[in-house]
């Protein structure tokens, strides 16, 4: 029976989607190509080798004609440009309606409530870089116990606070209580808590990170698991989509053991889905603005590929795609409105696909390729 590897190289965006205006962002994003452009090229052979080339202009690799992969660029039907509204759609579901987002921090009555919960008035309220906002108000968290609450262009709800002034138990009790105070017309998207360590000066967020979203209408990952297919979670996935689906997941703190943990769930797994989010591209580099980091994360992942490719039996299936764009080129940190590539390899004949209406084309594929009888 056939499994599926699936990537989410999260925020590797491919090029502005047609109303990328519209969500404040300009026509020439494009994070992966203008990654390569402001570094001259990247080298990334086996990338090459699949067809990332020719799903949107690279420098540094070739528009192959022939690929081995099945290759081309999703549009997104659903408006928002943030994690959940992307993974969302590859597994069915459209979002008509945007989350709310609070550029001006959240009103009164929110702040109230959260500060019901934690006990003490939140620091912050307000849309920031989460190392940014650590630096400023760390000190002052530290000293008075304050939450630092503050939020982004997504529908996020974050708290971050010192893993020595708040117990991790805590933190995540607020954040678990804030999504259940989080209610319309104020449903944000997700709740982040964002422990962190360090001192003055010196602060750094931790792998503790959790994600409390709500939860999803009915999607693929439902269905598979209504037909004894199994879904192995890798990364925040889990979190994504509120467990529904999940067989078994698995936190980790950066791409690298993302990879070795899907790894070792694809040689336990004889037929099922390991489903992972490679989440470094967006956090380490793209908010950041960190060119040269995320040329770097992309060569490292390039590099793995030999024995993520080494697994793929016949019948299998391996996708890489992402779930929105974060161009570190462009002015801001925020995620940018942006076609995602689409690679699969092994379950489909190489080839170039062109533009695909719906990030939901993962989904349809996925349901394929795991439906498929034994040959």
């Amino acid at each position: 029976m056939p499994r599926i590897l699936a990537f989410v190289m999260d925020s590797a965006g491919v090029g502005a989607l047609p109303d990328a205006n519209a969500y404040h962002d300009g026509s020439n994003a494009n994070t992966i190509g203008n990654v390569a452009q402001r570094l001259g090229g990247l080298r990334l052979p086996n990338f090459e080798r699949l067809g990332l080339g020719a799903v949107t202009a690279v420098r540094g690799l070739d528009p192959l004609g022939s690929p081995l992969a099945a290759v081309g660029r999703l549009k997104e039907r659903s408006k928002g440009k943030d994690t959940i509204t992307g993974h969302w759609e590859m597994v069915g579901v459209v979002t008509e309606v945007p989350f709310p987002t609070y550029p001006n921090g959240f009103p009164p009555e929110v702040v109230e409530a959260f500060t019901a919960i934690a006990g003490k008035p939140p620091l912050g309220n307000t849309t920031a870089s989460g190392t940014e906002i650590i630096a400023e108000l760390g000190e002052e968290h530290q000293r008075t116990g304050r939450p630092i609450l503050y939020t982004s262009a997504d529908s996020v709800f974050q708290v971050a606070a010192h893993e020595d002034t708040v117990p991790l138990p805590t933190l995540y009790d607020w954040c678990e209580r804030a999504r259940a105070m989080l209610v319309p017309p104020h449903e944000v998207n997700r709740v982040i808590a964002r422990p962190f360590v360090g001192t003055p000066g010196s602060y750094s967020r931790t792998p503790n990170r959790r994600d409390y979203a709500i939860p999803p209408p009915p999607t693929v990952l439902d269905r598979l698991e209504l037909a004894g297919v199994p879904v192995h979670a890798v990364g925040k996935i889990c979190d994504i989509y509120s467990g529904h689906g999940i067989a078994s997941s698995v936190r980790v703190p950066d791409n690298s053991e993302a990879i070795d943990r899907a790894l070792e769930l694809a040689d336990a797994t004889d037929h099922g889905l390991v489903f992972v989010n490679l989440n470094d591209f967006d956090t380490k580099f793209g908010h950041r603005r960190d060119v040269r980091g995320y040329g770097d994360a992309l060569a490292r992942l390039d590099a793995r590929l030999p024995e993520i490719l080494a697994r793929i039996r016949p019948g299998d299936g391996l996708m890489f795609t992402a779930d929105h764009g974060c161009d570190p080129t462009q002015p801001g940190t925020d995620h940018t409105r942006e076609y995602v590539p689409y690679l699969e390899f092994g379950s489909a004949p190489g080839g170039v696909l062109g533009t695909i209406d719906g990030l939901g084309y993962v989904g349809e594929r996925i349901e394929t390729i795991l439906s498929m009888v034994p040959r």
